[in-house]
């Protein structure tokens, strides 16, 4: 039984899969950073045994880091050591963030009567989802209907999360509701210093016109269109680099298709980086996304936050869209030389006044819009707290 009016903190564990520089983990730290910890002590589960870049600052602020492989060749041990670390936990709330398999990891928080379920759902991955063969489809339908089963609050970046994870009539109940990201806005607000030598440091001259992206290595992100894509504006303009930022398991391969490029010495891997918002705010020029899919894709706030124009692929929500006039969309039906010419066009926008140019406007646009809006971290941790609080204020209700 839960006393609401017990004085010790809520207990909560979140579960992950490592707390590597990706956008549900940097989320997860903006919260955590703005949580209050003397009344909501967070610890994590995560399902690999190798550090983590996020490691050290979490255990600095108090949280415990539970390590509990999954192995799929042995799923018995990782059943018996998460029970066991729920049973020494003690928890009121199991927030899970592995989408699907959420199923497993709440139904055995519900077996081991752990009060509050959350099943969190941060990207959409339909498009991948409607081309699974036989038995992946057999897991993803008994994993939803788990999900339904065991989940008592049920939260998502977007509403194609939400119906990825929930299913089509997900606004029907009201258990799922959408929570939006939010991201620290400090290190925004302090206008950007020294970006010639930031260049200089990256090997990048200080007239260039440098393409951004920042993402993980991986299918999703799209990262050979994005070559197609940088290749098509060198051609038009021989002063552009492309930045990329980030690491991930395609990380070897795209390098090799960069080393094979007449532009190599213009395409940069930066690796995983801490100082987005600086490389943002001094280095690059546009942001490009030319992802297969996303549920709302932290670095898209963090690039407006930055004032910087993006141009994405039109299979990324608009919910990600607080400041519309820095946004483009692109189908990922046209070839690059159209993502190529919308690229461009943005540059020429100098007939325009300083206000109205969304390329490195004097005026910080995107950082005025979202001060105010759901992607500011004071609203997305303060929402996050009211679903523990009342969450677990139910529960003292109906008993």
């Amino acid at each position: 039984m839960i006393d609401i009016n017990d004085p010790t903190p809520i207990r909560i564990l979140h579960i992950v899969g490592v707390l590597r520089r990706g956008g549900i983990e940097t989320w997860l730290m903006h919260v955590l950073r703005n949580l209050n910890r003397e009344q909501i002590q967070v610890d994590f589960l995560v399902q690999i045994a190798t550090p983590g870049d996020y490691d050290a600052e979490v255990e600095s602020l108090g949280c415990r880091i539970w390590k509990c492989p999954l192995d799929w060749t042995a799923p018995f041990h990782y059943v018996r050591q998460y029970k066991e670390i729920l049973r020494q936990g003690s928890y009121h709330i199991v927030h899970s963030h592995v989408h699907f398999f959420s199923g497993v990891t709440l139904r055995i928080a519900q077996q081991m009567k752990v009060p509050v379920r959350i099943a969190h759902s941060h990207v959409d991955t339909s498009p991948v989802s409607s081309q699974a063969g036989w038995l992946r489809r057999q897991y993803l339908e008994l994993m939803q209907h788990w999900i339904d089963h065991y989940a008592t609050v049920g939260l998502a970046a977007s509403r194609e999360a939400a119906r990825d994870l929930f299913g089509p009539d997900w606004a029907q109940d009201k258990r799922w509701q959408l929570l939006y990201y939010g991201v620290d806005l400090t290190p925004f607000q302090t206008p950007p210093q020294n970006a010639a030598a930031v260049r200089r440091s990256l090997g990048i001259p200080e007239d260039a016109f440098v393409l951004g992206h920042v993402g993980r290595f991986e299918h999703q992100k799209n990262h050979k269109f994005l070559l197609e894509i940088a290749a098509e504006v060198f051609k038009r303009d021989p002063k552009t680099y492309l930045l990329m930022i980030g690491d991930g398991p395609l990380r070897p391969e795209i390098e090799a298709l960069a080393a094979q490029s007449l532009f190599k010495d213009r395409i940069l891997f930066a690796g995983l980086r801490s100082d987005v918002p600086r490389l943002m705010g001094t280095v690059m020029d546009i942001f490009l996304l030319p992802s297969f899919y996303e549920g709302l894709p932290l670095v898209g706030i963090e690039a407006q936050a930055a004032g910087l124009r993006m141009v994405l692929s039109d299979s990324i929500t608009p919910e990600l869209d607080a400041v519309p006039m820095l946004i483009d969309r692109v189908s990922l039906q046209q070839p690059a030389s159209v993502w190529a010419e919308t690229i461009l066009l943005g540059r020429s926008h100098s007939s325009l006044t300083p206000i109205e140019n969304p390329i490195k406007s004097p005026i910080n646009i995107g950082l005025v819009e979202l001060q105010s809006s759901a992607f500011n971290i004071t609203h997305s941790a303060m929402q996050l707290e009211s679903v523990y609080r009342n969450s677990i204020q139910a529960l003292g209700q109906k008993q």
